[in-house]
Protein backbone atom coordinates (compact mmCIF):
# COMPACT_ATOMS: atom_id res chain seq x y z
CA UNK A 1 0.00 0.00 0.00
CA UNK A 2 1.33 3.41 -1.07
CA UNK A 3 2.23 5.88 1.75
CA UNK A 4 -0.32 8.72 2.20
CA UNK A 5 -0.02 11.89 3.90
CA UNK A 6 -3.68 12.85 4.20
CA UNK A 7 -5.31 14.71 7.09
CA UNK A 8 -1.31 15.72 7.56
CA UNK A 9 -0.32 19.72 7.48
CA UNK A 10 2.34 19.48 4.29
CA UNK A 11 4.70 22.24 4.10
CA UNK A 12 7.07 22.07 0.85
CA UNK A 13 10.08 24.82 1.51
CA UNK A 14 13.60 24.94 -0.80
CA UNK A 15 16.57 24.04 0.66
CA UNK A 16 17.93 28.14 0.53
CA UNK A 17 14.56 28.44 2.72
CA UNK A 18 15.41 25.83 5.29
CA UNK A 19 19.13 26.21 5.65
CA UNK A 20 21.61 28.95 4.81
CA UNK A 21 23.19 28.05 1.53
CA UNK A 22 23.25 31.91 0.65
CA UNK A 23 27.37 31.48 0.18
CA UNK A 24 26.94 28.38 -2.03
CA UNK A 25 24.23 30.26 -3.72
CA UNK A 26 26.75 33.61 -4.61
CA UNK A 27 29.08 30.70 -6.21
CA UNK A 28 25.89 29.06 -8.41
CA UNK A 29 25.07 32.71 -9.52
CA UNK A 30 28.82 33.32 -10.48
CA UNK A 31 29.96 30.45 -12.57
CA UNK A 32 27.97 27.01 -13.42
CA UNK A 33 25.71 24.35 -11.07
CA UNK A 34 28.83 21.91 -11.64
CA UNK A 35 30.71 24.19 -9.58
CA UNK A 36 28.25 24.94 -6.72
CA UNK A 37 27.70 20.78 -6.57
CA UNK A 38 31.50 20.26 -6.24
CA UNK A 39 31.04 22.80 -3.19
CA UNK A 40 27.96 21.03 -1.77
CA UNK A 41 30.11 17.81 -2.11
CA UNK A 42 33.26 18.87 -0.40
CA UNK A 43 31.01 20.17 2.44
CA UNK A 44 28.94 17.05 2.62
CA UNK A 45 29.88 16.49 6.35
CA UNK A 46 29.47 20.44 7.08
CA UNK A 47 26.08 21.07 8.32
CA UNK A 48 24.66 23.76 7.09
CA UNK A 49 23.91 26.80 9.23
CA UNK A 50 19.97 27.21 9.91
CA UNK A 51 18.34 29.49 7.62
CA UNK A 52 15.21 32.00 7.64
CA UNK A 53 12.38 29.51 8.11
CA UNK A 54 14.54 26.61 9.87
CA UNK A 55 12.81 27.64 13.59
CA UNK A 56 8.87 27.50 12.11
CA UNK A 57 9.96 23.89 10.35
CA UNK A 58 11.58 22.80 13.89
CA UNK A 59 8.62 24.24 16.03
CA UNK A 60 6.02 22.57 13.35
CA UNK A 61 7.68 18.77 13.18
CA UNK A 62 7.64 18.91 17.18
CA UNK A 63 3.65 18.25 16.75
CA UNK A 64 4.92 14.68 15.80
CA UNK A 65 5.95 13.70 19.57
CA UNK A 66 2.88 10.85 19.46
CA UNK A 67 1.41 10.88 15.80
CA UNK A 68 2.11 11.96 12.45
CA UNK A 69 0.38 15.37 12.28
CA UNK A 70 3.48 17.72 10.28
CA UNK A 71 5.06 16.52 6.95
CA UNK A 72 7.91 18.79 5.75
CA UNK A 73 9.20 18.45 2.10
CA UNK A 74 11.93 19.71 0.65
CA UNK A 75 11.05 21.15 -3.02
CA UNK A 76 14.35 22.71 -4.58
CA UNK A 77 15.47 23.79 -7.63
CA UNK A 78 19.07 22.00 -6.08
CA UNK A 79 20.42 18.96 -8.01
CA UNK A 80 19.94 15.51 -6.35
CA UNK A 81 23.50 15.41 -5.06
CA UNK A 82 23.11 18.62 -2.98
CA UNK A 83 20.10 17.02 -1.95
CA UNK A 84 22.57 14.46 -0.31
CA UNK A 85 23.95 17.66 2.23
CA UNK A 86 20.42 18.98 2.65
CA UNK A 87 19.34 15.71 4.12
CA UNK A 88 22.15 15.56 6.13
CA UNK A 89 21.83 19.17 7.38
CA UNK A 90 18.31 18.11 8.61
CA UNK A 91 19.84 15.08 10.45
CA UNK A 92 22.55 17.14 12.20
CA UNK A 93 19.38 19.08 13.84
CA UNK A 94 17.34 16.55 14.67
CA UNK A 95 14.73 17.32 12.20
CA UNK A 96 12.74 13.98 10.86
CA UNK A 97 12.59 15.08 7.04
CA UNK A 98 12.50 12.43 4.55
CA UNK A 99 11.11 13.55 1.20
CA UNK A 100 12.54 15.68 -1.09
CA UNK A 101 12.16 16.26 -4.72
CA UNK A 102 15.24 18.00 -6.35
CA UNK A 103 14.68 19.54 -9.86
CA UNK A 104 18.30 20.96 -11.05
CA UNK A 105 17.05 24.18 -11.76
CA UNK A 106 13.89 23.48 -12.74
CA UNK A 107 10.98 24.84 -11.58
CA UNK A 108 9.57 22.46 -8.89
CA UNK A 109 6.27 24.34 -8.27
CA UNK A 110 4.19 21.97 -10.27
CA UNK A 111 4.84 19.14 -7.36
CA UNK A 112 2.68 21.09 -4.83
CA UNK A 113 -0.13 19.12 -6.38
CA UNK A 114 0.52 15.87 -6.12
CA UNK A 115 1.89 16.71 -2.32
CA UNK A 116 -1.80 18.36 -1.48
CA UNK A 117 0.54 21.03 0.35
CA UNK A 118 -0.71 23.67 2.48
CA UNK A 119 2.35 25.89 2.33
CA UNK A 120 4.93 26.53 -0.42
CA UNK A 121 8.37 29.00 0.81
CA UNK A 122 10.71 29.50 -1.55
CA UNK A 123 13.46 32.32 -2.62
CA UNK A 124 12.45 32.28 -5.79
CA UNK A 125 9.88 35.12 -7.15
CA UNK A 126 8.50 32.89 -10.05
CA UNK A 127 8.51 29.57 -8.22
CA UNK A 128 6.28 31.52 -5.85
CA UNK A 129 3.70 32.90 -7.96
CA UNK A 130 3.07 29.52 -10.01
CA UNK A 131 2.41 28.22 -6.67
CA UNK A 132 -0.49 31.03 -5.60
CA UNK A 133 -1.54 31.18 -9.02
CA UNK A 134 -2.05 27.55 -8.43
CA UNK A 135 -3.85 27.86 -5.45
CA UNK A 136 -1.29 27.15 -2.88
CA UNK A 137 -0.28 29.46 -0.36
CA UNK A 138 3.30 30.59 -0.71
CA UNK A 139 5.95 33.28 -0.17
CA UNK A 140 8.96 34.25 -1.44
CA UNK A 141 11.08 33.93 2.02
CA UNK A 142 13.21 37.37 2.27
CA UNK A 143 16.79 35.88 2.75
CA UNK A 144 17.92 39.11 5.21
CA UNK A 145 15.35 38.92 7.33
CA UNK A 146 16.00 38.36 11.31
CA UNK A 147 15.84 34.98 12.56
CA UNK A 148 13.15 33.74 15.08
CA UNK A 149 13.48 34.23 19.09
CA UNK A 150 14.16 31.30 21.18
CA UNK A 151 11.91 32.58 23.83
CA UNK A 152 8.85 30.21 22.90
CA UNK A 153 10.19 27.37 21.97
CA UNK A 154 6.91 25.57 22.77
CA UNK A 155 4.52 27.81 20.43
CA UNK A 156 4.75 27.82 16.90
CA UNK A 157 4.06 32.13 16.12
CA UNK A 158 2.83 32.83 13.10
CA UNK A 159 1.58 36.59 11.91
CA UNK A 160 -0.86 37.23 9.04
CA UNK A 161 -2.03 40.44 7.02
CA UNK A 162 -5.40 40.40 5.69
CA UNK A 163 -6.11 42.06 2.83
CA UNK A 164 -4.92 40.25 -0.49
CA UNK A 165 -3.01 37.85 2.80
CA UNK A 166 -5.53 36.18 4.82
CA UNK A 167 -8.89 37.78 2.78
CA UNK A 168 -9.20 38.89 -0.66
CA UNK A 169 -8.18 42.13 -2.18
CA UNK A 170 -11.37 43.62 -2.87
CA UNK A 171 -11.50 46.34 -0.46
CA UNK A 172 -7.14 47.08 -1.68
CA UNK A 173 -8.37 47.82 -4.89
CA UNK A 174 -11.35 50.51 -3.35
CA UNK A 175 -8.22 52.37 -1.68
CA UNK A 176 -5.97 52.37 -4.73
CA UNK A 177 -9.20 53.60 -7.04
CA UNK A 178 -10.82 56.28 -4.45
CA UNK A 179 -8.27 56.19 -1.71
CA UNK A 180 -8.62 56.00 2.07
CA UNK A 181 -12.32 57.78 2.81
CA UNK A 182 -13.47 55.44 -0.18
CA UNK A 183 -11.90 52.60 1.23
CA UNK A 184 -13.12 53.51 4.87
CA UNK A 185 -16.82 54.25 3.61
CA UNK A 186 -16.94 51.14 1.88
CA UNK A 187 -15.51 49.21 4.47
CA UNK A 188 -18.26 50.54 6.74
CA UNK A 189 -21.17 49.43 4.46
CA UNK A 190 -20.10 46.57 3.69
CA UNK A 191 -19.08 45.71 7.61
CA UNK A 192 -21.37 42.74 8.03
CA UNK A 193 -20.49 41.40 4.56
CA UNK A 194 -17.65 38.79 4.80
CA UNK A 195 -14.53 39.33 2.53
CA UNK A 196 -14.01 36.64 0.32
CA UNK A 197 -11.10 34.21 1.29
CA UNK A 198 -7.62 35.32 0.22
CA UNK A 199 -4.47 33.05 -0.77
CA UNK A 200 -3.42 31.99 2.91
CA UNK A 201 -7.25 30.93 4.12
CA UNK A 202 -6.28 27.82 3.60
CA UNK A 203 -3.43 27.31 5.56
CA UNK A 204 -4.92 29.19 8.88
CA UNK A 205 -7.79 27.04 8.21
CA UNK A 206 -4.67 23.82 8.62
CA UNK A 207 -3.24 25.36 11.49
CA UNK A 208 -6.47 25.79 13.06
CA UNK A 209 -7.12 22.12 12.80
CA UNK A 210 -3.16 21.55 14.30
CA UNK A 211 -3.90 23.52 16.85
CA UNK A 212 -7.09 21.46 17.90
CA UNK A 213 -5.80 18.54 17.76
CA UNK A 214 -2.71 19.91 20.24
CA UNK A 215 -5.38 21.07 22.33
CA UNK A 216 -7.00 18.05 22.51
CA UNK A 217 -4.03 15.98 23.28
CA UNK A 218 -2.54 18.29 26.17
CA UNK A 219 -5.97 18.01 27.97
CA UNK A 220 -5.40 13.75 28.13
CA UNK A 221 -8.24 12.78 25.70
CA UNK A 222 -7.81 11.29 21.98
CA UNK A 223 -11.80 12.08 21.02
CA UNK A 224 -12.83 8.48 21.43
CA UNK A 225 -14.57 8.43 24.93
CA UNK A 226 -12.79 4.57 25.55
CA UNK A 227 -9.70 5.71 23.82
CA UNK A 228 -7.06 6.44 27.05
CA UNK A 229 -4.33 9.31 27.38
CA UNK A 230 -1.91 9.67 25.24
CA UNK A 231 1.48 8.49 26.99
CA UNK A 232 3.16 11.70 25.24
CA UNK A 233 1.26 14.03 24.59
CA UNK A 234 2.39 17.26 23.07
CA UNK A 235 2.75 20.38 24.30
CA UNK A 236 3.60 22.94 21.50
CA UNK A 237 0.77 25.12 20.65
CA UNK A 238 -0.06 28.22 17.94
CA UNK A 239 -0.32 31.37 18.15
CA UNK A 240 -2.00 33.47 15.28
CA UNK A 241 -1.86 37.37 15.06
CA UNK A 242 -3.68 39.25 12.32
CA UNK A 243 -1.23 42.63 11.54
CA UNK A 244 -2.88 44.90 9.51
CA UNK A 245 -2.85 48.34 8.11
CA UNK A 246 -6.97 48.50 8.60
CA UNK A 247 -8.25 50.87 11.71
CA UNK A 248 -11.33 51.22 12.69
CA UNK A 249 -13.93 51.48 11.79
CA UNK A 250 -12.66 49.15 9.09
CA UNK A 251 -11.65 46.54 11.42
CA UNK A 252 -14.80 45.57 12.15
CA UNK A 253 -14.93 43.65 8.50
CA UNK A 254 -12.12 41.74 9.49
CA UNK A 255 -13.19 40.37 12.48
CA UNK A 256 -16.44 39.66 11.28
CA UNK A 257 -14.58 37.81 8.46
CA UNK A 258 -12.65 35.42 10.42
CA UNK A 259 -15.95 35.17 13.15
CA UNK A 260 -18.04 34.29 9.70
CA UNK A 261 -14.82 31.54 8.73
CA UNK A 262 -15.59 30.29 12.58
CA UNK A 263 -11.53 31.10 13.04
CA UNK A 264 -10.02 32.51 15.71
CA UNK A 265 -6.25 34.29 15.98
CA UNK A 266 -4.92 35.16 19.50
CA UNK A 267 -3.67 38.58 18.59
CA UNK A 268 -5.08 41.43 16.42
CA UNK A 269 -3.68 44.76 15.52
CA UNK A 270 -5.00 47.25 13.38
CA UNK A 271 -2.26 49.64 13.00
CA UNK A 272 -3.86 52.64 10.69
CA UNK A 273 -0.40 52.47 8.38
CA UNK A 274 1.97 52.50 11.00
CA UNK A 275 4.93 50.22 10.17
CA UNK A 276 4.57 47.08 11.05
CA UNK A 277 8.34 45.89 12.02
CA UNK A 278 8.61 46.73 15.86
CA UNK A 279 5.04 45.64 16.40
CA UNK A 280 6.23 42.44 15.13
CA UNK A 281 9.70 42.48 16.88
CA UNK A 282 7.17 42.15 20.35
CA UNK A 283 5.28 39.38 19.09
CA UNK A 284 8.22 37.58 18.00
CA UNK A 285 7.13 35.76 15.49
CA UNK A 286 8.31 32.71 13.86
CA UNK A 287 7.00 33.79 10.55
CA UNK A 288 4.97 36.64 8.81
CA UNK A 289 3.00 36.90 5.69
CA UNK A 290 2.58 40.26 3.75
CA UNK A 291 1.68 41.27 0.30
CA UNK A 292 3.32 44.51 0.36
CA UNK A 293 7.35 44.49 -0.10
CA UNK A 294 7.48 47.71 2.36
CA UNK A 295 5.85 46.08 5.28
CA UNK A 296 7.71 42.96 4.46
CA UNK A 297 11.19 44.94 4.25
CA UNK A 298 9.91 46.29 7.67
CA UNK A 299 9.32 43.15 9.58
CA UNK A 300 12.55 41.66 8.54
CA UNK A 301 14.21 43.82 10.08
CA UNK A 302 12.80 42.37 13.09
CA UNK A 303 11.70 38.90 12.58
CA UNK A 304 11.40 35.73 9.70
CA UNK A 305 9.76 37.02 7.34
CA UNK A 306 8.42 36.44 3.44
CA UNK A 307 6.44 38.11 0.41
CA UNK A 308 3.08 36.88 -0.68
CA UNK A 309 3.11 38.29 -4.97
CA UNK A 310 -0.97 37.80 -4.60
CA UNK A 311 -3.49 41.03 -5.32
CA UNK A 312 -3.45 44.32 -6.95
CA UNK A 313 -0.36 45.30 -5.19
CA UNK A 314 1.29 42.53 -6.98
CA UNK A 315 -0.19 42.61 -10.50
CA UNK A 316 1.95 42.97 -12.98
CA UNK A 317 1.86 45.36 -16.34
Amino acid sequence: MAASLQGQLIVAISSRALFDFEEENRLFEAQDDRAYMQLQLQRLDQPARPGVAFSLVRKLLAFNADAPRVQVVILSRNDPVSGMRVFRSAQHYGLPIERGVFTRGQSPWRYLKPLDANLFLSMNEADVRSALAAGVPAARVYPHSAHASDAHPQEVRIAFDGDAVLFSDEAERVFRHGGLDAFQSHERTHSGTPLAPGPFKPLLEALHRLQRAGATLVDGTSGAAEAPPSPTPTLMRIRTALVTARSAPAHERAIRTLMDWQIEVDEAMFLGGLAKGEFLREFEPDFFFDDQTGHVDSAAAHVPAGHVAAGVANDKG
